[in-house]
């Protein structure tokens, strides 16, 4: 039970630990430290393999080796890391891009379309130190000749708000002015003020009596005119009315005259007698 739970071990008397094949004590002793080391790690990317087009999503997690590479970038060590297709075995391999703070797929695999990415950084993957810092320092420049653009613009908008400053200055003293003046007019002459505002009190109730008076003969004549009218209506009616009432006298006098009989004439009755 103690030997299935690894809970000791025998060790013989004559045991060597550095006879065993890989020791680290005995690589080191040797000063032929392997290069490549065991990590677990995972994809920095999602990738399709060459060999079997598996698709390898980002962060999928994998038993690699990685190596040390004696290429540096600006005192950065460079690091490539070997991996296996989880379909088909087939080894897949990468390395570190300190240049673009990236990963740079060698062989193996292919790096998927990333919408994040940017086109324009690709260009500048094959250039030297030199380049880079000849491409750095014309941007560089660029960007200070467009500061003092946006310097020279700053001013510009400086002395357009202070010529605005002015002129609302100049537009304030010349309305503090006409106050004042108007102040003055109406510390000399305020009973001609007073009465001017009288004068124009008095025509306004005028005007206003005129309009009321004007109002009231326009009604009066309005209702003038509706009771003529009305009177006129009905002296028409009135006259149609008795017009037809002959003329239905006359034909009821026309009927009866048929049954009437003719009338004797007395004197001829007395000449009989």
């Amino acid at each position: 039970m103690a030997e299935r739970k690894v809970l000791s071990k025998y060790y013989p008397p004559d045991f060597d630990p550095s006879a065993i094949e890989g020791s680290s004590k005995r690589s080191r002793k040797d000063g032929k430290s392997s290069k490549l080391s065991p990590v677990r790690l995972m994809t920095p990317y999602s990738m399709k393999c060459t060999h079997c087009g598996e698709y390898i999503p980002k962060g999928r997690k994998f038993n690699a080796r990685k190596e040390t590479l004696d290429e540096r970038y600006l005192s950065i060590p460079i690091f490539r890391f070997y991996i296996r297709c989880t379909r088909c075995s087939g080894e897949i391999t990468f390395r570190t891009d300190p240049k673009n703070n990236d990963y740079k797929c060698e062989r193996g695999a292919k790096r998927n379309f990333a919408v994040w990415r940017d086109d324009e950084d690709e260009k500048y993957n094959d250039e030297t130190e030199a380049q880079t810092l000849n491409r750095l320092e014309k941007e560089h420049g660029a960007k200070e000749e467009q500061l003092e653009r946006d310097k020279m613009a700053a001013l510009e908008d400086k002395m357009l708000d202070s010529k605005r400053e002015m002129q609302i200055a100049d537009a304030l003293d010349e309305i503090r002015t006409r106050n004042a003046r108007i102040e003055r007019t109406e510390a000399r002459g305020d009973e001609a003020a007073v009465a001017t505002v009288q004068e124009k009190i008095d025509e306004e109730a005028l005007r206003a009596a005129r309009e009321e008076a004007e109002d009231r003969e326009n009604l009066r004549q309005e209702f003038r005119r509706k009771k003529a009218e009305a009177m006129a209506a009905k002296a028409e009616q009135e006259f149609r009315e008795a017009e037809a009432a002959m003329a239905r006298k006359s034909e009821l006098g026309g009927y009866w005259a048929k049954f009437s009989r003719p009338k004797k004439d007395k004197d001829a009755s007395l000449a009989k007698k």
